[in-house]
């Protein structure tokens, strides 16, 4: 019984370290607030929607604690997502992308998000779909817009 538990809590630890998607990130030239905005005049230049605007150190700062810059854009093309969302409904869990731009302890600013292909791999969402390499290709692009 006691071998079972520890076989279960290990295939559980492994389920979990697989399911994590790989994290890009790309180091930007710019401030927090500066390659947040380059990023989304870049998303709404490329067409696609902005959802939100997340201030994460905003919010920490409004309960009276301290994080360093952080915001995360949400964002999306429904052209792209729906097919995701079509194929495996828990594709809404992950979608629409978004990309994190933030301060390190050293002050260096990244912009960082999820390989698409990776984030949605352990769903019925096919690895080779034609939507996952435009996600993927659309995130490297505004990310690289917003570095510079």
């Amino acid at each position: 019984m006691v071998k079972q538990w520890i076989i279960a809590g290990a295939m559980m630890v492994m389920s979990g370290t697989m399911a994590m998607a790989e994290i890009v990130r790309i180091k930007a030239s710019g401030d927090v607030a500066s390659t947040m905005e380059a990023l989304e005049a870049a998303v709404n230049g490329a067409g696609a929607t902005v959802f939100a605007r997340v201030d994460h150190a905003g919010g920490a700062a409004k309960v009276g604690l301290e994080l360093a810059e952080s915001q995360l854009l949400i964002f999306g093309n429904p052209k792209l997502g729906t097919p995701a969302m079509q194929a495996d409904a828990l594709a809404g869990l992950y979608l629409p992308l978004k990309v994190l731009v933030y301060a390190d302890d050293d002050g260096d600013v990244w912009l960082a998000y999820e390989d698409p292909s990776e984030m949605l791999g352990d769903l019925n969402v096919p690895g080779d779909a034609e939507y996952l390499k435009k996600m993927a290709g659309a995130l490297g692009k505004l990310t690289g817009k917003a570095a510079m």
